[in-house]
């Protein structure tokens, strides 16, 4: 039977990486990504790389953070070659960070911090289901250095959340968005639509709901049915029925139309911004959009997450954690009790590395500079590529005024096509 996991090199015990990571060095931000594996439940529809108490075969929670730390310091290491770079952005994702104890977080960011040292004004984040914190919790993340949450709110509609599996109650999203607000924090909602039995009026009334609390970013993911979840088996036994394509390209022209009116602004294809009120007032206005540029939404942005979409370096810690330094990938080990054998053990939880090539490289920033609302340049186009822009035009899924200036846009309708438009981007000659 074929290995499900990607073709690679073998990574070295000691980390190290090829002097060619140096290159272009300066003109790329680092940031740090810290994968927490824990979730008190296992949700139908996930598929990340997530553990309950009784899957985790032998690996303690308690210990966690002191195996991050030390991957940290192996990172720290591994890097000391290259040029100093201060630390753009963390981002604490999951599983749930926030079944540690905050303060098992807050000496997480220490490492980091100490490590290479944070960036002025640098985005850390940390994702939050709204039933793991309270005020003080929120408090003491603010008080270590955190600046933004993402709450996993999913759906306002109770109905959506039991067959979502999500265990929070919707009326708690208010309250811990009012305690992230009173603890300083940025505030970001996660939701999610075309879950099965989900109307589109059950689906403005999470949109509204999430809108009322005025949150600075908001993320809205179509449901993707991942195989070997119990979502997929469920739907494979007849018990619930598929996510409906139709359906669901109805509710993201929705969630475009209701956040632009309450002020958000798309800037990759499942992430709205909250729109910044002009610094000057000769602020030129975008000539795409007719509001603000692109930069005066960057406050509110998700910056870790825009670092992947441009091609910039992060390391990745923890379980099953993908990395990016210089063209080269690796990920990790994906068991908690994997992982924390190598990192007793003092060696690289690297299971395995490859190398881009150049054109590799090309083919992924058209893949993910696509979806961004910047777009692409037309140069990183082949022949075929470029010669596929016009009928991408004629058929309303490319502005034709940025294509004039060079780069390759999606409308609305692209994307809700953005796949689509991809393929046809990277055509073969």
């Amino acid at each position: 039977m074929p290995s499900a996991l990607p073709l690679a090199d073998p990574a070295p015990a000691d980390g190290l990486l090829p002097a060619s990571v140096a290159d272009g060095v300066n003109d790329r931000n680092f940031g740090v990504y810290l994968h927490v594996p824990f979730c008190r439940v296992r949700c139908g529809y996930c598929d990340f790389n997530t553990y309950t108490s009784d899957e985790l075969r032998g690996a303690k929670r308690t210990d966690y953070a002191g195996q991050a730390i030390a991957e940290v310091a192996l990172a720290g290491s591994v890097l000391s070659g290259l040029p100093h770079r201060d630390v753009s952005t963390v981002f604490f994702g999951g599983g749930t960070p926030t079944m540690l104890p905050a303060t098992d977080l807050a000496a997480m960011l220490a490492a980091v911090s100490n490590t290479w040292s944070l960036a002025p004004g640098a985005e850390v984040t940390t994702e939050a289901n709204p039933d793991s914190v309270d005020a003080a919790y929120l408090l003491e993340l603010a008080a270590a250095g955190f600046t933004r949450v993402s709450f996993g709110m999913q759906s306002a509609v109770p109905h959506v959340l039991a067959t979502l599996e999500r265990t929070h109650d919707p009326a708690r999203v208010p309250l811990v968005v009012e305690w992230a607000r009173e603890a300083g924090l940025d505030v970001s909602l996660d939701l999610i639509y075309g879950t099965p039995g989900e109307s589109l009026d059950d689906w403005r009334a999470s949109l509204e709901h999430a809108i009322a609390q005025r949150p600075d970013h908001i993320s809205a993911y179509a449901l993707i049915v991942e195989d070997g979840t119990k979502l997929a088996r469920q739907i494979r036994r007849g018990e619930v029925a598929q996510p409906d394509d139709d359906l669901q390209a109805d509710m993201y022209e929705l969630a475009d139309r209701l956040l632009a009116d309450a002020g958000y602004e798309w800037y990759e294809v499942s992430n709205w911004a909250k729109r910044t009120e002009p610094v000057a007032t000769d602020t030129v206005a975008d000539p795409i959009t007719g509001g603000e540029s692109a930069e005066d939404l960057a406050e509110h942005r998700s910056r870790h997450n825009l670092a992947y979409w441009q091609g910039h370096d992060w390391w990745g810690i923890g379980p099953g954690a993908h990395s990016h330094v210089g063209g080269v990938r690796w990920w990790n080990v994906k068991h908690p009790a994997a992982y924390a054998e190598r990192m007793l053990a003092g060696v690289s939880p690297a299971a395995g590395r490859e190398t881009l090539d150049a054109e590799t490289r090309r083919v992924e920033r058209v893949l993910l500079g696509s979806r961004i609302r910047e777009g692409i340049a037309v140069r990183e186009l082949t022949a075929s590529g470029r010669t596929a822009v016009a009928g991408l035009i004629a058929e309303e899924l490319v502005d034709p005024r940025a294509a004039i200036r060079g780069t390759i846009e999606l409308t609305l309708k692209g994307r809700l096509l953005a796949d689509l438009v991809v393929r046809r981007l990277l055509a073969e000659d």
